[in-house]
């Protein structure tokens, strides 16, 4: 016959119970919930001139809160205030149902204008 043991101490006795409180927390990376919310503002951006750069975020975890600055580029024309809104609503919305963060703060950096090629730049000179 052999003895089933359930956990640290005496063989065949069932381990105490932990408080949920005392048995540890899950910590996400700063450098992982950035991933995810550039990945969320190149999702709400859509698509870029192609020698524009991939948007990039910057971010803070604070209690549970993550402060997030997001760096991106556009093309030009364009409607800059509803794109950004845009851009911080998804990043909000996909930061917190994938990361379970409350993000209180998403600036939008734009880093770049692009013109686009239809009106009338050539090799990035306007005429």
């Amino acid at each position: 016959m052999t003895s089933v043991s359930e956990g640290p101490g005496v063989p065949g006795t069932r381990p105490a119970v932990v408080p949920a409180a005392e048995r540890g927390a899950t910590r996400i990376a700063d450098r992982v919930v950035a991933k995810v919310a550039a990945q969320a503002a190149r999702e709400a951006v859509g698509s870029l001139p192609p020698d524009a750069a991939r948007p990039h975020a910057t971010v803070v975890v604070h209690h549970h809160a993550a402060h997030i600055r997001v760096h991106l580029e556009l093309g030009y024309p364009t409607d800059i205030g509803p794109r950004c809104h845009a851009v911080r609503r998804h990043v909000t919305e996909r930061v917190g149902a994938l990361v379970g963060m409350e993000v209180p703060e998403v600036a939008v950096q734009v880093e770049r204008l692009h013109l686009a090629a239809e009106h009338g730049v050539v090799h990035g000179r306007t005429p």
